[in-house]
């Protein structure tokens, strides 16, 4: 990218950063921090003017201050195995995709998934589970197993569960899925110690308005229903 466009790109970053700390959403605020100081920096490569250039070095390390208070805050609180974090979304948001409520939490020290959905049986909420599926296998290089808690469906959901089963099985990954009569609680639990309790489960996604419109893969772009979010470490 242009130093101009690096600068834009930086500017929305940071703003966003600030805005996710006031939050208390910290992991979120610390990428955008790194990611938005690291654009910003790239920028500076290209100017010319040296008041632009000290002054936007001095933001740079305040930002990068800033972030590594953070990730010490973030470390500290897990240490101590009460790490929190609480986001609402509200009726028609996007910008929620499965990726970016919990996507900065998987990477290749996740083993295992374990996912307790009771809203596993129609279609669509099959292909859910399947989007979570594929973003587990794509950013958790070391993932073997997917656990699946879930309440009796029909024979339909069952072949397709199957079918997944099977296809997991060729990317080296084993799924097992259990029934409960009792399941009431929704959440995904990694092996890493995070924890992410959705109120609505996986199925927080109104439907697409036609099969040619945005959002219809893109699930940042998809409306969502008003539903909220509890991120915890477990430190067992």
């Amino acid at each position: 990218m242009t130093a101009e466009a690096n600068e834009k790109a930086a500017i929305a970053l940071l703003t966003r950063a600030v805005t996710l700390d006031q939050a208390c959403r910290f992991t979120e605020s610390f990428n955008c921090y790194t990611e938005g100081t690291q654009l910003l920096m790239e920028a500076i490569k290209g100017m010319t003017d040296r008041a632009k250039i000290d002054g936007f070095r001095a933001k740079a390390n305040t930002y990068l201050t800033r972030a590594e208070q953070i990730k010490v805050h973030i470390a500290t609180e897990k240490q101590k195995g009460r790490y929190t974090e609480h986001l609402d979304i509200q009726q028609d948001a996007t910008g929620f995709s499965y990726n970016s409520v919990l996507g900065r939490f998987l990477g290749a020290d996740v083993a295992w998934a374990h996912v307790e959905d009771p809203y596993i049986k129609k279609h669509h909420q099959c292909m859910n589970f399947l989007r979570l599926c594929e973003l587990l296998v794509l950013k958790c290089t070391q993932l073997k197993e997917i656990r699946l808690v879930t309440t009796a469906g029909d024979e339909e959901r069952t072949r397709k569960l199957t079918d997944l089963t099977n296809n997991l099985k060729s990317r080296g990954v084993t799924l097992s899925v259990t029934f409960s009569t009792t399941l009431h609680d929704r959440q995904i639990r990694l092996s890493n110690g995070w924890v992410v309790k959705i109120g609505r489960g996986l199925d927080y996604f109104k439907g697409p308005e036609g099969q040619m419109s945005l959002g219809y893969f893109d699930l940042d772009l998809r409306p969502c229903l008003q539903t909220t979010v509890d991120i915890f470490y477990d430190k067992k």
